[in-house]
């Protein structure tokens, strides 16, 4: 190889710190997740469109994290079960978002499982879009901050869970 140009440098992540920290914290991420030498399309193809929602839009951060987190980890192997309920298989009343069996759970399956997370019908809405949408529509969507404060602590402790590690988003220049 003898020269290269880039195809998008992402320029207003160098010139707002906040966006720059949210590139640095799923940077740190997938620097994690990924091998050298390893085909990661996928990955990749995650990668640049979070950052380019990052530098490009205003879509709220927290939520283009936890869409970032909840499709890496159905890429790398840890799709939840977002059809029915993991328990009984019931397709009504999905209410909850077990941690520790990788899915939804009806209501009456949830009493019994101390790691769900109660969820809004906007937040399994969005899980499972999440989860099935096209990487180019991945992020054209919006939800209730309520929705987002769900998202955000599904996605969080589901990640440390099934990577058994822990990500604290730093603040870079505070």
């Amino acid at each position: 190889m003898n020269s290269c140009e880039p195809i998008e440098v992402f320029y207003n992540i160098r010139t707002d710190i906040d966006k720059l920290q949210y590139a640095s914290y799923i940077l740190k991420i997938v620097e994690d997740i990924t091998n050298e030498n390893d085909s990661s399309y996928n990955i990749l193809q995650l990668l640049l469109n979070t950052i380019y929602t990052i530098s490009e839009t205003e879509m709220n951060k927290d939520l283009v994290i936890a869409i970032f987190k909840l499709r890496l980890m159905s890429i790398i192997g840890f799709t939840p079960n977002i059809t029915e309920c993991v328990n009984c298989h019931s397709k009504e009343n999905l209410t909850h978002f077990s941690i520790k069996s990788s899915g939804l759970k009806c209501e009456i399956c949830a009493k019994q499982d101390k790691s769900v997370i109660s969820i809004s019908e906007a937040t399994l809405y969005a899980i499972k879009y999440i989860i099935m949408a096209p990487a180019k529509k991945l992020f054209s969507f919006n939800v209730p901050d309520e929705s987002i404060e769900e998202l955000k602590l599904i996605s969080k402790v589901y990640m440390e869970e099934k990577l058994e590690k822990s990500y604290k988003f730093d603040k870079i220049f505070s």
